[in-house]
């Protein structure tokens, strides 16, 4: 199978590439060809939210830089995505025009950064509500159940211009927008892939689609016939745009509790790539946002060496390994009924 592209997610490594940071870089690039010579074929690179108060735009120079630093290092070759997410200043689905303005000149420059990164290429995350952005009543109580549902429901129609505009000026670049549905102790709705669909459905938004995490399907979804349903649903309207293998303890991919027959027999006969290994190491915010107790996989040039553990290269091969057997083995049991009808007749 090698004609399916498989990515690897920095979420090993950090959550902010501080382009401006030249030494910085210099651990960025080790790290890249390290992964790189493993058979990975591209990454995904979250894209920090930049100085509270400054303007977005300003971010993508950075970037130029950081770009032009990955191909002076002879990773001219490499693709990449983005990992994006809005936050409570840059808001699109806000009551307030003000600030649905700030927020699409944000995501807009988001889309700027990642096309700068990887060409055309994917935009993916949680940027129609701000991340882990939980309502509260005026006394300080938060809200959920049916009040949060409740709460969501009038903003979803006001985001929805903003994001026929979003997607027009991505396609114009040559990059994907892929909502990413979170699970619900994350962050409120959008949690599952079905209210993304439908967000983008009412609102006409055409050119955009959805990212399918194994890790938020699991642990905030129906079951698997509302599975089937939503990646039948997106693949038929062509909206099934990034497909990312994470545990759903966000740790090792390999020895993990993935249902990898159940999902792969759905995904691999309608998509065709890329495929994102996403593994959230135990560092800063993960370790606090996550409340993470399992211990780091120590990542080589910057933690010391812990000899008899697992290094956070030794994961990512071990993944990449078994996302590839999966995804044959997963092609084999497709095949084997379809040589066999073909015996009988």
């Amino acid at each position: 199978m090698s004609d399916i592209s498989v990515y690897f997610s920095f979420f090993m490594f950090t959550a902010d590439l501080r382009p401006d940071d030249t030494t910085y870089t210099k651990t960025l690039v080790s790290h890249l060809r390290a992964v790189r010579e493993m058979g990975y074929d591209g990454f995904d690179l979250h894209i920090a939210p930049g100085a509270p108060g400054a303007d977005p735009r300003q971010d993508v120079d950075g970037y130029v830089r950081l770009k032009k630093a990955f191909d002076a290092a002879g990773l001219h070759d490499v693709a990449f995505t983005t990992n994006v997410g809005t936050t409570r200043t840059f808001d699109p689905t806000s009551p307030y025009a003000e600030q649905r303005d700030a927020a699409l000149t944000y995501l807009k420059s988001r889309v700027d950064i990642t096309h700068v990164l990887g060409g055309e290429s994917i935009m993916s995350g949680p940027f129609l509500y701000p991340y882990g952005a939980f309502p509260t009543t005026d006394d300080g109580a938060q809200i959920w159940s049916d009040a949060l549902q409740d709460w969501m429901r009038p903003r979803y129609p006001a985001a929805h211009s903003l994001f026929r505009e979003l997607a027009a000026y991505a396609d114009g670049k040559g990059v994907k927008l892929a909502l990413e549905p979170i699970k619900s102790w994350e962050s409120p709705p959008p949690n599952m892939v079905s209210e993304a669909l439908d967000f983008l459905d009412d609102g006409d938004v055409f050119g955009a689609g959805v990212t399918v995490d194994t890790a938020q399907v699991v642990m905030e979804s129906q079951g698997p016939a509302v599975f089937r349903d939503n990646i039948a649903r997106a693949a038929r309207q062509n909206r099934l745009l990034y497909v990312h293998i994470s545990a759903p303890d966000r740790g090792a991919v390999h020895d993990s509790w993935i249902p990898w027959e159940l999902m792969l027999n759905e995904i691999a006969p309608v998509y065709r790539g890329p495929y994102l290994v996403e593994v959230f190491n135990a560092i800063p915010p993960f370790d606090a946002s996550m409340r993470m107790a399992r211990r780091r996989f120590w990542r080589p040039g910057e933690d010391t060496p812990e000899p008899g553990r697992p290094s956070a290269y030794d994961v990512a091969a071990a993944g990449l390994t078994e996302l590839r057997e999966r995804i044959a083995a997963s092609a084999l049991s497709r095949s084997v009924p379809s040589l066999m009808a073909g015996a009988g007749a």
